[in-house]
This record gives structure tokens, sequence and C-alpha cells, in this order.
């Protein structure tokens, strides 16, 4: 009988840099424009929601592709899909700036650089399952997820200021080439799998196809669909009301901006403690149960919280273990779905929120009261949560991490 090797590379961590400038650059670029909408329509003369839709080319792209998307990178592996993704990234991004001073040419570059998305964000648990072993790729899923953040904070915060000091056409142009660096650094580095696989687990999938069958056909990755449909749909929701859904209650748009911020920090925070809590304590079940029980925590405090302080403390809350849980529910769906593509699994997660997300965004600015407060829509959502959560204790725990890892602990550097 053929004996397999398996080793552990040092190079994996190359990978997950790049990787990570790679989730950093691209929502960074998508979410461009938020922070300084109103100065954006002024100097391109068109109204406000022609900024706004600027932000959101990337959710419209992500729910018409997202499974074509997965299938590229379980199809063409990792190098392929998201080396076309960081190609897009980096020639439309520079173009871009090349043209910053025409709407129209900066609506079809977001468009261009929009279309990496369905790669870029579907795979980070295929590129963990590529190189890392059993115990180390909920971590590495939260290191790339801490770079999504990371992005998303330094865009909102780094490019007023650009804006202010080189104009919005010099914004653009330092973003471009950054763009463009990142994306070349990319093809250049980024190797599709090590030579042996980390790790005797999984090394067989199923087809694309046959991986979405199984998943919607067993019970567990379809309650796991389900929770994200509303998990990833009140994220969506919550970063984009975080102002109006408190403003009715006294809190100003500092205090806002305050509570959002505080989301953040704690979520990049729990994308590297809890992924290293669930590897060393093996279990991932227990924390998405705390995960969305952080999300009960935030939806009552931006419902009902009359005191800052409260309101804060479940914001911290929710950001520390929903978002920074994300990594360790990713992984989970990864191992109980096996033997499914990783990033099938992964990108049918995300489509379900994305599309919860629009529905949820609507929802609650369709069902606003008189006084323009949003709590009607949010109790629906914490009757919906409450809903997933009671199956969720009656979930298995994912079998790959109880077994433990079978793997090589020597590194090679090549």
């Amino acid at each position: 009988m053929e004996q397999r090797t398996y080793r552990v590379y040092a190079y994996r961590w190359v990978v997950l840099l790049v990787f990570s400038l790679i989730q950093f650059l691209a929502i960074m670029l998508n979410f461009t424009f938020a922070p300084i909408t109103g100065e954006a329509a002024t100097f391109y003369g068109v109204t406000p929601m022609k900024i706004g839709f600027l932000s959101m080319i990337s959710l419209i792209i992500t729910i018409v592709f997202q499974i074509p998307g997965s299938y590229a990178v379980d199809t063409w592996g990792i190098r392929k899909s998201i080396g076309l993704g960081a190609i897009l990234l980096g020639v439309f991004g520079f173009a871009r700036g090349l043209f910053s001073h025409n709407y129209t040419w900066v609506q079809i570059s977001t468009w261009g650089f929009c279309l990496s998305n369905p790669c870029v964000f579907n795979s980070m648990t295929a590129v963990a399952a590529r190189w890392f072993p059993l115990e180390q790729r909920a971590t590495a899923v939260g290191i790339m997820l801490m770079a999504l953040f990371s992005g998303l904070i330094v865009g909102m915060g780094l490019t007023p200021h650009l804006a202010i000091m080189y104009g919005i056409p010099g914004m653009l142009k330092i973003y471009g080439a950054l763009a463009l660096v990142i994306g070349i650094a990319f093809c250049v580095f980024v190797k599709d799998a090590p030579p042996t696989p980390p790790c005797e687990q999984d090394i067989e999938r199923a087809s694309v196809l046959a991986g979405i069958k199984h998943i919607f056909t067993h019970r567990e990755t379809l309650l796991l669909i389900i929770i994200w449909f509303v998990s990833l749909g009140a994220w969506n929701a919550l970063m984009t009301w975080v102002e109006q859904m408190i403003a009715p209650r006294g809190f100003s748009s500092v205090q806002a901006g305050t509570v959002g911020a505080a989301m953040m920090g704690a979520g990049i925070v729990g994308c590297f403690l809890i992924p290293l809590l669930s590897e060393k304590y093996r279990t991932r079940k227990l924390f998405l149960i705390l995960s969305i029980m952080s999300l009960l925590v935030a939806l009552a405090g931006f419902a009902f919280a009359a005191s800052y302080w409260l309101l804060l403390a479940s914001a911290l809350c929710y950001g520390f273990f929903n978002m920074g849980g994300s990594s360790v529910s990713y992984q989970y769906a990864a191992e109980l779905s096996y033997p499914a593509p990783e990033a099938t699994s992964q990108g049918l997660l995300i489509w379900a929120g994305q599309i919860s997300g629009v529905i949820f965004i609507y929802g609650m600015d369709m069902f606003r009261t008189a006084s323009g407060a949003m709590t009607p829509f949010l109790t629906v959502m914490i009757v919906m949560t409450m809903l997933v959560l009671i199956p969720m204790f009656s979930m298995k725990e994912s079998p790959m991490i109880v077994q433990g890892p079978v793997s090589r602990k020597d590194e090679r550097a090549q």
C-alpha cells in the first residue's frame, strides 16, 4: 500500500501574509467612498445615492456570482482563481485612480475590481485547508478575517484624511498604486498548494456539484446556512444602520461612530483569540453558540439600551464573540460538510448572509416608527435569532477537531 507523506511547510506563512493583504485591499477598495459620501457627491456633481451605489456594487456582485466564485476556487485552485481576482483588483484599482476625475469611469472600475470578491472572500477556508494542519486552520482563517476587518477600519479612518491632503483624485491614485503592487505580489508569491499535504485528514474532496448536494441534504450544514442567514444578515444591517438605530434615543453620531469602531476593534481581538481557544480545547460548537448569544445581546442593546455604556458593552460583546468567532464558524462548516470543497461551504454561508442583508437593511428602514426608531424590525430579528439558537444545542461537534489532527511537526521552507 502506498504510504503518504505529510509535512507542514514554513512557506504557509508567506501565502497567508500575501492572501491577508488581498483581503485587506479588497474590502478597502469596496468601501472607499463610504466615509466621504457627501464630499464625493459634490466633487463628481452627482447625488449622494450614486456615491452610495459604489459601495453597493460589491453586495450585488457577491449575490449574483457567489456560487460561480466558489466553483472557480474549488475547481481551478487558489492560485488561478484568486490570482485572477488579484489581477482584477490591481488593474481596475489602478484604473480607478488613473481616471479618478470621471464618475462613469470610477463606476466601471468599481464593477471591475468587485468581480474579484466572490473568489477572494470565499477562499479563506480553502487556503487554510491546502497549507495548514487541522489544528491551525481556524487560526489561519482568523488572521485573514483580522486583515479584512483591519482593511475596513483603515479605509474608513484613512480615506477622509487622504482626501483632504491630496484631493479625491490623489487619494484614489494612492489606493490604485497599492492595489497594483499587492496584486503583483500575490501572483509572484502565492502557490496553489505545498508539495505534500499538511495532515492526513480530508485529503480527498467531492466535486463542487456533489458538495452542494451533500450540504443541502446534511442537517448540520443546512442549519449552519440558516444560522448565517440570520447572523451575517444582521451584521450587514447593524453596520449599515448603526447611527440610525440609536439616534432616536438621543445618542449622537460621534457616539455611534465610537460604537461601530468598538465593534470592529473587539472583532479583530476576537479573530486572534477565539480560534486559539477553539483549537486548544478542540471545540467549534461552543464558540458558535456564544457567537449567536452575543448577537442577541447586541440586538437587544441597539433596540432598547438607554445607557451609552450599556450600548457600548453590548457592541464590544458582539464584536468579540460574533465577528471574532466567524473564523471558527467558517472552519466548523468546512469540517462538518466534508467532503464538500471548502470554498463551496464558505461561499454558501456568505451567499445566504448577503441575501438576508439586503432584506434586513430594507426591512429596518421600512418598519421605522413615527419617531424614526427601528425597534420593530430589531425585535423581529431578536425572535429569529432565538429560533435558530434553540436547535444549535443539539448540533454535533466537528468529528475532525474531536479526533485531533494527524500531521508532521517538521517544517520545510519550500
